[in-house]
C-alpha cells in the first residue's frame, strides 16, 4: 500500500496542531516521523486514522482520499494502528487479544494466529496468560500482533520504544525487522534514533507540526544542527 499526505492541516477546537504536512510512504518501505514529545507525531497519525475531527488537505492510500473518512472505513481499506502506550486488553489472554482482533471476512489471511506465535515466539511462550500480566516489552509485542491479524498493508506504530528498557528495544528491533520481512509498510513514529536507523529507509523530522527535515537516517544521524534544534537528542 502507498500512502501520500499533501498539505495535511489539523486543529484541535481552536488549536491548530500540524500546519501543511507533506510525506509518502511506498508499498514494503518503513519510513521514521522523528519528533520531541508533543511535536505532533501522534497527531499525524491519529490524522491518518480519521481520528481528529477537524482536517484539511490529501491523504490518500493507493490514490484513494481518505480525508472525512471514519476510523473503521480506513482500517477496512488496510491500515493498521499501534497505539501509543499499546492499550492491550489486561482482562484478556494473548490469545484472546489476538482472537477479537481478527479482521472478519478477510479473504486471504496471511496472519494467523500460528503465524504471530512463529513470527513473534516471546508471545508463544505466554499465549495463555492475561495481558495485565506481562512486561512492558511484551505487551508491546503483543499490541503489534494484534494490528497484524487486522490484516493491514500499511502498519502506523506510535511511540513502540516508549517506556522500554535497551534491552527490550533491542528485542523489539529484532521483531520489527521480522515484520519487514512479511511486507507491509510501516510509519514509525518514533525518538529512539537508533531503532530509526536499524528500520527506516527515510526519515521526517517533525516541530510543532511542521515538517523540518526529509532524507536518510544516516545523514540525520550525523546532522548535529537538526538534532540540536528539533530533536534535543
Amino acid at each position: 500500500m502507498t500512502l501520500q499526505v499533501r498539505g495535511l492541516n489539523a486543529s484541535y477546537g481552536t488549536s491548530h496542531v500540524l500546519f501543511d504536512v507533506d510525506l509518502d510512504v511506498r508499498a514494503g518501505e518503513t519510513v521514521a516521523l522523528i519528533g520531541r514529545n508533543g511535536a505532533g507525531k501522534t497527531t499525524a497519525l491519529h490524522s491518518l486514522m480519521g481520528m481528529v475531527a477537524r482536517l484539511s488537505g490529501s491523504v490518500r492510500l493507493d490514490g484513494k482520499e481518505t480525508i472525512g473518512l471514519a476510523p473503521h472505513h480506513i482500517a477496512r481499506l488496510g491500515v493498521g494502528l499501534v497505539p501509543e502506550g499499546r492499550r492491550v486488553f489486561g482482562e484478556l489472554t494473548v490469545e484472546e487479544n489476538l482472537q477479537v482482533a481478527l479482521r472478519p471476512g478477510a479473504e486471504r489471511r496471511r496472519w494467523t494466529q500460528e503465524e504471530v506465535f512463529e513470527v513473534f515466539p516471546l508471545l508463544a511462550n505466554v499465549r495463555r496468560s492475561k495481558g495485565a500480566w506481562l512486561s512492558g516489552g511484551e505487551q508491546q509485542v503483543l499490541a503489534i500482533a494484534r494490528a497484524l491479524v487486522g490484516e493491514p498493508r500499511l502498519l502506523l506504530l506510535d511511540e513502540p520504544t516508549e517506556g522500554l528498557a535497551p534491552r527490550v528495544v533491542e528485542t523489539l528491533g529484532e521483531q520489527l525487522r521480522r515484520v519487514q520481512r512479511t511486507g507491509p509498510a510501516m510509519l514509525l513514529a518514533e525518538q529512539h534514533l537508533g531503532l530509526v536507523g536499524e528500520l527506516a529507509a527515510r526519515a521526517y523530522v517533525i516541530d510543532r507540526g511542521v515538517i523540518r527535515y526529509e532524507g536518510a537516517p544516516a545523514k540525520l544521524l550525523g546532522n548535529e544542527e537538526i538534532r540540536r534544534a528539533h530533536l534535543s537528542l
